[in-house]
């Protein structure tokens, strides 16, 4: 093979990889520019962090991909289709799950009814691979604490139980990946330390994850790259363990 075809190969076969490329995104609330083109990758089996202080803009990326905020001189490709004209609804039903940070469970709803609510076909790779498939069984298998509480209202869960709720009704969409925003903000430690074994073996089961966190302790025990953030641009990206090895970049961006 030619280096010509060589190189042709070598990125056909990363394109085949790559889940989310997002390009030039700016985001505004009203008349408030917050994103300023800010640009990402996430491919297929990776946790990817975006972090920062508060309100560096880790959210309004998050909401931004998903078509919840307005945005505009951006584009977005999901599954290499692009979505940053499509509707919420349509990103989720092509496999772009979004676990918000103020979680929207149905209070009045059991934790079984929650999970019907989100539930989706099965999916298949590109390749023809079956995509992971979820099922409460499978769900409560993950998550022991929601397998105890299934006729439970989700008015009636403490925060971290209606955040492990959230995570579960989103993968019954059978997403390829999925956004998962401040998933350790304001809940016990016991909770994250679940969440930390959650996140692991979403990915060995072949779940994406493009994850907003502040914890830096957090994003270093699942992530495997990190985009760091201040004031809506991109200010470093890197190996997770490059980031935890820059005293400098820590210091600059994510101290308090």
């Amino acid at each position: 093979m030619t280096q010509d075809g060589v190189a042709g190969a070598k990125r056909a076969a990363t394109d085949q990889q790559l889940l989310l490329k997002v390009d030039g995104l700016n985001a505004w609330y009203g008349a408030a520019h917050i994103l300023f083109d800010l640009s990402l990758t996430v491919q297929r089996g990776e946790v990817v962090a975006l972090m920062g202080r508060n309100g560096a803009g880790k959210s309004t990326t998050l909401k931004s991909i998903m078509g919840l905020m307005e945005r505009s001189n951006g584009h977005i490709e999901f599954m290499g289709q692009a979505i940053h004209d499509k509707q919420p609804f349509e990103i989720a039903r092509a496999g772009l799950g979004f676990v918000p940070e103020e979680r929207r469970i149905f209070s009045d709803l059991s934790v079984s009814e929650n999970l019907e609510v989100g539930r989706q076909p099965a999916r298949r790779w590109p390749d023809g691979a079956a995509a992971p498939h979820w099922q409460p069984e499978r769900l409560y298998s993950l998550f022991p604490n929601l397998g105890q509480m299934q006729d439970r209202p989700g008015g009636q869960m403490s925060g971290g139980e209606q955040q492990m709720l959230t995570v579960a009704r989103t993968l019954m969409g059978n997403p390829y990946l999925v956004l998962l925003d401040e998933p350790s903000e304001g809940v016990a430690p016991v909770i994250v330390e679940q969440m930390v074994q959650m996140i692991l073996e979403l990915k060995q089961a072949g779940v994406s994850i493009l994850l907003s966190e502040q914890n830096l302790h957090f994003a270093e025990l699942v992530s495997d790259r990190v985009y760091v953030l201040e004031k809506g641009q991109i200010r470093y990206s890197g190996a997770m363990q490059e980031l935890s090895a820059n005293e400098h970049v820590r210091r600059t961006y994510l101290s308090v």
